[in-house]
């Protein structure tokens, strides 16, 4: 009879790492966890039985760390800064290979190249989602307002445009206010395109759409909202959003979703 997988996980910041933990457990799996710590909040030791701790670009290490711990599944949760990726990492000799092979130096090829490496090295990487699937929200309305027949017209164009900007492999989030638009992700994340947003619409209202690109790989890229993320949409002027139904990870679901509603945002998932 075979052994059963054992499971690391690679683990960012936010919230994302300590959900995976606490439902892997809940079906009676302990993970190992890797720990990076340019990233990864030190209340992860308090989750875990076993961590070890790496700084970016050690792919090398945690490689022998999980293959020393008998590590056969992996999987990649929390995010890691996008700027922090190409700037911040003081890469092994193993991540050197990896950078010199890539042809586009983005943050999806990085980490397919990485996926890779581990996998030819015996560590397969699932889907981040895997044991958090009440998480992901079905199609429909999600707060108790659903968005006004203008709101709606601008998810709908923001819709186009999120798609197109996912089909180019650049972002996932773009804002747009009375059919414009305002703002689009590329490397500095969710929350700081809004902000971008909001400092060029003199008070206007906005509209936020962020779907997963079209071959997204949720093995290491899930998109993910929370309450911070709510926060600023209400600072910024927000007033709907639209994210994608079954591969949008929802953090603390039912605090965003009561803070929404207290902000008067409409929130929707879509397909």
């Amino acid at each position: 009879m075979a052994s059963p997988s054992k499971y690391g996980l690679i683990a960012g910041n936010g919230r994302f790492p300590f959900l995976v933990l606490e439902a892997a457990r809940s079906q009676g799996i302990d993970m190992v966890v890797a720990a990076i710590k340019e990233e990864t909040s030190p209340d992860i030791e308090r989750h875990a039985q076993t961590v070890h701790w790496l700084s970016l670009g050690q792919l090398g290490k945690l490689i022998k760390t999980f293959k020393a711990e008998g590590v056969t599944k992996a999987i990649m949760a929390g995010q890691v800064k996008h700027k922090q990726i190409f700037s911040g990492i003081l890469p092994d000799l193993k991540m050197m290979q990896v950078l010199a092979s890539l042809a586009t130096r983005n943050t999806d090829s990085l980490i397919g190249a990485v996926t890779r490496v581990l996998e030819d090295e015996g560590i397969q990487l699932v889907e981040s989602t895997a044991f958090l699937a009440p998480l992901l929200p079905a199609p429909g309305a999600l707060t108790a307002r659903q968005p006004s027949s203008d709101e709606q017209k601008d998810l709908d164009y923001g819709y186009k445009l999120a798609r197109e900007l996912g089909r180019l492999d650049v972002g996932q989030t773009v804002v747009v206010a009375d059919a414009a638009c305002v703002g689009v992700e590329a490397m500095e994340g969710t929350d700081a395109v809004i902000e971008r947003a909001a400092m060029l619409v003199n008070g206007r209202a906005l509209r936020v759409v962020k779907l997963a690109k079209p071959n997204q790989d949720l093995r290491f890229d899930v998109p993910v909202v929370g309450v911070p993320t709510v926060r600023v949409m209400k600072k910024a002027g927000v007033t709907a959003m639209a994210i994608e139904a079954r591969k949008t990870l929802m953090i603390d679901r039912e605090d965003l979703l009561r803070e929404a509603d207290a902000a008067g945002i409409a929130i929707v998932a879509v397909e």
